[in-house]
């Protein structure tokens, strides 16, 4: 075997229709277009949405709600999740940088701790919010809130 000798695998390889080559073709006249209308007609594209002239559902459903452009986004992170990477990490003070590195947020999410289970290590946090729960879990076991500036 070398390189003037190979061959793709049986059946691997199709050949290309030849449209509108002829009727003897067998995909002549037509050219696999069926009959007439206005997908048959060359420069033929649909824009996106259309229904073939009905009403298209994007204009046939209304518009509702709002999105408030003052709106802040916060990434909720519990307290159980604190007191986890406490213990993994043995850390007494989790900040934002610490959290980013942990892998809970992205780059320039905002934080905002929430009191969801329970805390037993006294830590000191630092993020851009706190609920009132977390701060008085963390504060019952002897930790401080620190509110960061957004």
């Amino acid at each position: 075997m070398d390189l003037s000798n190979l061959k793709p695998a049986k059946g691997s390889v199709k050949r290309k229709k030849r449209i509108a080559r002829g009727i003897g073709s067998g995909k002549g006249r037509t050219a696999a277009r069926g009959h007439k209308g206005q997908k048959s007609r060359s420069g033929y594209s649909r824009r996106f949405g259309f229904e073939g002239g009905q009403m298209p559902i994007h204009r046939r459903l209304p518009k509702f709600g709002f999105k408030n452009i003052n709106r802040i986004e916060y990434k909720a992170v519990n307290i159980d999740v604190l007191e986890k990477l406490a213990k993994d990490k043995s850390l007494t003070s989790i900040d934002v940088q610490t959290l980013r590195d942990a892998g809970f947020i992205q780059k320039n999410d905002l934080v905002k701790i929430l009191g969801n289970g329970e805390l037993t290590v006294k830590i000191d946090v630092k993020a851009h919010a706190f609920s009132k729960s977390a701060t008085e879990a963390i504060e019952k076991v002897g930790g401080t809130v620190e509110k960061i500036q957004n």
